[in-house]
């Protein structure tokens, strides 16, 4: 078994209390590390360096986007080693990394979009994230995003288990953020938009540029650009950073430092 921990500052206490106990039990442990020399760097049997230079700011932006480049590379590493890709298949998967600063500046050029809804929802208390598949993570980001720095209560869910509780609070005080880009999830993030849209909730979405059925749907659209859809979280996120920044920003918060939080928790 490898256990892989992935830290920014290398020094989270129940990261390092997981790394030693997988090595307690036998494990292989490896590490993404951004901090160099950090202890979660030392400990591990190997590492990733995330590379990204200090990350300043407590909410972690880029320390977040880098180890999904990272975690892409090492899959195609291991398929590669492993035989379970073709030559021509890591190539492409290859290729498609070479994309990555043009895909991720499409989203920063489109920045003056997200800049208008956030002014349409800085006064929101509530706001509901949802994504399926590869992409739900990423609703569990956006939400702790605004959570972090625009302190605006806000929940990532699977949107699959939207019916299972918490599609009782949707309403039009609760604005719906769905994750809904051009990938094997679509057609069902159409639907958890359709019930959310039906039960009179304020709806956005990040879509996959030119897609005219989901901005049919919504009230606003974050656009990406197309996209592997493995390497989709690398450019979804994008947008849900700049909301949560530009709400903050808005509501005329301190985005560097917010209020009772720390950079490492170093304490458990």
């Amino acid at each position: 078994t490898v256990v892989l921990a992935i830290s920014q500052s290398g020094e989270t206490a129940d990261t390092l209390a997981a790394m030693e106990e997988a090595r307690h039990k036998g494990a292989v442990v490896w590490s993404i590390v951004n901090a160099i020399g950090s202890q979660a760097m030392r400990v591990s049997d190997g590492y990733i360096s995330m590379q990204t230079g200090p990350e300043i700011g407590v909410a972690s932006t880029k320390a977040f986007t880098a180890p999904l480049v990272d975690l892409y590379m090492l899959a195609v590493l291991l398929a590669d080693l492993r035989g379970t890709i073709t030559r021509s298949q890591r190539i492409a998967y290859t290729h498609e990394l070479s994309l990555v600063p043009e895909l991720v500046g499409y989203c920063l050029e489109h920045e003056d979009e997200v800049i208008a809804i956030a002014e349409g929802l800085k006064d929101v208390r509530d706001m509901l994230f949802l994504g399926r598949g590869i992409n739900m993570p990423i609703a569990y980001e956006g939400a702790l995003k605004l959570k972090e720095i625009s302190y605006i209560h806000a929940e990532g869910y699977a949107a699959g288990e939207m019916k299972h509780g918490p599609i009782a609070l949707v309403d039009a005080d609760m604005p719906v953020l769905a994750l809904a880009p051009q990938d094997p999830w679509y057609e069902k993030m159409i639907s958890q938009i359709e019930q959310a849209k039906a039960r009179g909730g304020r709806v956005y979405a990040v879509a996959t540029e030119g897609d005219e059925r989901v901005k049919s749907l919504v009230d606003g659209v974050f656009w990406i650009p197309e996209v592997n859809w493995l390497l989709s979280p690398v450019v979804t996120v994008i947008p849900l950073q700049l909301l949560a920044y530009h709400i903050a920003r808005l509501r005329g918060l301190d985005v560097d430092q917010p209020r009772n939080l720390a950079k490492s928790v170093t304490v458990e």
